[in-house]
C-alpha cells in the first residue's frame, strides 16, 4: 500500500473508532534481526504529553509482545482497511509463541523509516513510536469497580507511552 508521511500537525483520526472499531496492530522489537511480534490491540490513546504527540498502549504481562515491549525501545502502530479484519483477529488471538501466526496471518513486515520495529506492507496508517515510559496498572487506583470485569484473572496491563516519531498513511489520515 502506498503511504506517504504525515506531518504530526496533519494526521486526521478517529482515536475512539482507530482502536474500538478498526483495531490496530502493535508491533516491538527488531525487524533487522528477525526479532519481533505484534498482537492486534483495541484499547489505547492518541495524544499530546509532555508537549509531544504521544501513543498510549496497553499490554498484559502474559502476551508474549510483552517481551518485545520490555527488550526493545520501539514500537509501530499500524491501521489497515476493513479486508484485513481476519488477520487482525488472527494475530490478537493467538500467540506467537506458538508458531508463526504474523506468517500465518498474510501480512508482509517491512522495515520502519526511524525504528527498528517493523511495519507492515498492507497497512493504510503507520505510527512510529519510542517508549518514554512505562508503568504498571495498580488496582488500588480504580475509582470504578466496573473496570475489574476486564481483569478476570488480575492480569493487569502494563501501560506504555511512546513519543510519535514519524506517521504515514493515505490520503485518508492526511487533513
Amino acid at each position: 500500500m502506498h503511504r506517504n508521511p504525515i506531518e504530526l500537525s496533519n494526521l486526521k483520526i478517529q482515536p475512539h473508532d482507530l482502536f474500538d472499531n478498526q483495531w490496530l496492530l502493535l508491533a516491538a522489537g527488531d525487524f533487522t534481526a528477525g526479532d519481533f511480534n505484534a498482537m492486534t490491540i483495541g484499547w489505547g490513546a492518541v495524544g499530546t504529553m509532555w508537549s509531544k504527540p504521544f501513543v498510549m498502549v496497553a499490554v498484559r504481562h502474559s502476551r508474549y509482545t510483552y517481551q518485545f515491549m520490555e527488550k526493545y525501545n520501539t514500537f509501530t502502530l499500524s491501521g489497515f482497511p476493513a479486508q484485513y479484519q481476519d488477520a487482525l483477529n488472527l494475530l490478537g488471538s493467538k500467540s506467537g509463541r506458538d508458531g508463526d501466526k504474523i506468517r500465518e496471518s498474510g501480512l508482509t513486515p517491512i522495515a520502519s523509516s526511524m525504528v527498528a520495529a517493523p511495519s507492515f506492507a498492507e497497512a493504510e496508517l503507520v505510527i512510529e513510536c519510542r517508549k518514554v515510559y512505562e508503568n504498571d496498572l495498580n488496582p488500588a487506583h480504580f475509582m470504578d469497580g466496573s473496570i475489574y470485569r476486564h481483569y478476570p484473572k488480575r492480569d493487569f496491563h502494563r501501560i506504555y507511552y511512546g513519543w510519535i516519531e514519524k506517521a504515514f498513511g493515505t490520503n485518508k489520515y492526511a487533513a
